[in-house]
């Protein structure tokens, strides 16, 4: 029976890992069907639209001559252009085309995701809320006297919670007994009070540590959450920045990040504890993809776009092979890191 319930468990899942890798897939579509459309209202010759790497699972070539591809490795995907890495005679070429035009065309993927991201987040506002909540009951302790049944949490410190960093996870940061400023909101008035965290018993006996509260997040009505989705994508991908940059300056692990196979799993594991929590997770995976792209580095988006810049301001193009080398070098420097990161996780 054991034996059973055991082999039940790894094909659930299993099947929540597919419907990740299926999620991943899904975003991936949106990214370069971006560059995809952008590509066909601007005219540009495209020679595949393919989802996934390696050995191709299907493959239809069109009168057109664009072929559509599905392939082995769920890792990525590409919109290829013709002439995109080179120079040809072919005016529909993508380095034949106006810079304007090529910079439209780099930027909709991830301006896709960004949209996409919106879109959800409407429905995460109204079902989840943006980080922001409301105290519903507390436990008294030495330290949070001030606080009242209904106040809302504003700030953490110099943060203001969100869907990355929401209240709990901004509290868990400080120690025990470390002051922790708040900012609150009470009948419409912005209180500023310290507090601290401390090991207290509940009312059920169970000593525990923390704030000595309960909070909930608080959720909008749909002209609310329409107003407020731009705002709530823009805040994920200023946390991605700054993630990023407290990765550089050693302030975080790379344990903290994690390649396409820690993705997978992270939404396999997310998932499996509630289906809702994927409309959580889309809004937030959609925008650090949108914004990790549009980072200057060779071979994203952002760095393309860089050098088509640099190219439209001097009136002619970096050498094509350079550009192709620094493109090639920075692809091997990203597929290593995610290896690490991913090596990282699973060891």
């Amino acid at each position: 029976m054991n034996l059973l319930c055991s082999i039940g468990s790894t094909m659930t899942y299993i099947g929540y890992i597919l419907l990740a890798i299926f999620i991943l897939l899904f975003m991936i579509m949106i990214h370069e069907f971006g560059h995809y459309i952008a590509g066909k209202l601007l005219h540009f010759k495209i020679n595949e639209f393919s989802i996934g790497f390696g050995k191709a699972i299907f493959s239809k070539t069109l009168k057109s001559g664009e072929k559509f591809s599905l392939r082995w490795i769920p890792l990525g995907g590409y919109c290829a252009f013709d002439g995109e890495d080179e120079d040809k005679d072919n005016p529909d070429a993508f380095n034949s085309q106006a810079p304007w035009k090529r910079l439209i065309v780099l930027f909709m993927g991830a301006f896709f995701n960004f949209l996409s991201s919106c879109l959800v987040a409407v429905a995460v506002l109204m079902i989840a809320g943006n980080g922001i909540s409301q105290i519903t009951s507390i436990v008294p302790t030495e330290y949070n006297s001030q606080l009242q049944v209904g106040d809302v949490i504003e700030k953490v410190g110099d943060t203001r919670p969100s869907a990355v960093f929401g209240t709990s996870y901004l509290l868990s940061q400080y120690a025990i007994d470390e002051d922790i400023p708040l900012v609150i909101s009470r009948d419409g008035e912005k209180i500023e009070i310290v507090v601290k965290r401390t090991t207290f018993t509940t009312a059920d006996g169970v000593e525990s540590q923390g704030v000595g509260i309960t909070a909930q997040n608080i959720t909008y009505n749909f002209g609310q959450a329409l107003l407020g989705a731009v705002p709530y994508c823009l805040r994920i991908a200023w946390d991605c920045l700054v993630i990023l940059g407290m990765l550089f300056t050693g302030q975080l692990s790379l344990s903290a990040v994690g390649g396409p196979i820690t993705t997978i799993s992270s939404i396999a594991t997310v998932s499996s504890a509630s289906l809702w929590n994927l409309l959580i997770l889309f809004p937030l995976i959609g925008v650090n993809l949108a914004t990790f792209n549009l980072l200057p580095f060779p071979a994203l988006d952002g760095a393309r776009m860089v050098f088509v810049l640099i190219e439209w301001i001097r009136g002619k193009p970096i050498n094509r092979k350079v550009e192709g080398y620094i493109h090639g070098v920075g692809l091997m420097i990203l597929f290593a890191f995610v290896i690490i990161v991913d090596l990282i996780h699973i060891l």
